[in-house]
């Protein structure tokens, strides 16, 4: 098997370690071709090309992420991961993991480690790394990552309590939701959404968005149940599309220009959040990108003529 050959088999692992470090789709994909030009330049063949693949894209990640950190200490209110709507890397035994991982809730709270700390869990408790291959990979001891794991562990348990999730019921209460959305239905929103819900929109200063995040059923069913018929009127469509592995939403333009995506976190049977990217720069990579700011010129012209 050619170099060339050995790299694609493992892309989309590579991707969804950098992806899952980074949060971002676009530095993955910049990642995992640093990683290649690394791979293509080394004068000898490695014994096993998963391990040095793997190994040089995570030390790539985490570097990347020391100098997002400080990027993100500037960003202009809140921040979400960019949206994914599929993840290449497929493994029927560590679906559930990798499924789960994927999440924006779950990536929110990677946030809260360290990159070394987000490095080891990910690949220990996402990809079944040994070790052998995390300490190789981070440059660190094994003792030391497993001190690393314990403490990302308590993070992660602090930050989130783990429910069964079933996909039928996901779907379904999703369901629910779009067409409660698409009616303008406030009260029936509010019955599916979590006492206290967050409805978080990230507009990073290049797009319209809540000055504030949203909490509380009734405030969040009030915002969205009266502003989406608005949307409607001025020719803006959704088309119901599985984001970060939840239940979610694509919003396009008149022309079929994306404007943002939304994503439900559902846990314990109700909407515990709703998150929206609205940021241009984030949704680059699903098409064509729409003109929210002329959106909203349109959406507070719609208002005026109902009042």
């Amino acid at each position: 098997m050619s170099k060339v050959e050995e790299f694609e088999e493992l892309r989309p692992l590579l991707f969804s370690i950098a992806y899952r470090i980074l949060g971002s789709v676009s530095e993955a994909e910049d990642a995992v071709q640093e990683t290649w030009l690394r791979f293509d330049g080394s004068a000898t063949r490695p014994a096993s090309a998963k391990a040095f693949l793997s190994a040089a894209v995570t030390r790539i990640s985490i570097d990347v992420l020391r100098s997002a950190r400080v990027r993100r200490e500037r960003y202009v209110g809140p921040w979400l991961p960019e949206p994914l709507l599929s993840d290449p890397y497929q493994d029927p035994v560590r679906s559930a993991e990798l499924a789960d991982s994927l999440s924006t809730a779950a990536l929110l709270l990677l946030e809260r480690l360290s990159p070394l700390e987000r490095a080891v869990f990910l690949l220990r408790e996402v990809f079944a790394f040994e070790f052998g291959e995390i300490a190789a990979a981070v440059g660190r001891s094994e003792a030391a990552c497993r001190q690393l794991l314990v403490r990302a562990r308590r993070h992660m348990q602090d930050g989130r309590p783990r429910f069964a999730a079933d996909r039928r019921e996901q779907r379904e209460l999703a369901a629910r939701f779009f067409e409660a959305l698409k009616d303008g239905d406030v009260d029936g929103l509010q019955e599916l959404l979590a006492a206290d819900v967050q409805l978080v929109g990230d507009g990073g200063g290049k797009a319209p968005q809540l000055a504030n995040t949203v909490t509380g059923a009734k405030k969040v069913a009030r915002v969205l149940g009266t502003g989406f018929p608005l949307l409607a009127r001025v020719a803006v469509t959704f088309e119901p599309q599985e984001v970060n592995g939840q239940p979610g939403a694509i919003l396009r333009d008149r022309d079929g220009r994306v404007l943002h995506t939304l994503a439900l976190d559902v846990l314990d049977g109700r909407i515990q959040a709703v998150h929206v990217v609205l940021n241009p720069d984030k949704l680059a990579h699903l098409g064509p990108v729409g003109d929210a700011w002329a959106v909203n010129r349109e959406v507070r012209q719609a208002r005026r003529q109902a009042n």
